[in-house]
């Protein structure tokens, strides 16, 4: 499938800076479903998240 959302296991030789923090409500069956992908993968939840959030921007098409 070609917009599939790819998660590899981390690398440990870059470290990102550019990072804010904020607040958000989510349903308890996603955060979940994240805490499993985290352990999986070896990526924080915060990662994986913002590597969604960035998927979706990429692949958002708005519609007026």
């Amino acid at each position: 499938m070609p917009n599939d959302f790819i998660v590899r296991p981390k690398c440990t030789d870059k470290k990102e800076d550019r990072s804010i923090t904020m607040t958000i409500r989510l349903e308890r069956e996603l955060q979940e479903q994240y805490d499993d992908l985290s352990a999986k993968s070896g990526r924080s939840r915060n990662e994986l998240m913002c590597m969604a959030l960035r998927y979706a921007l990429d692949n958002l098409k708005f519609i007026e």
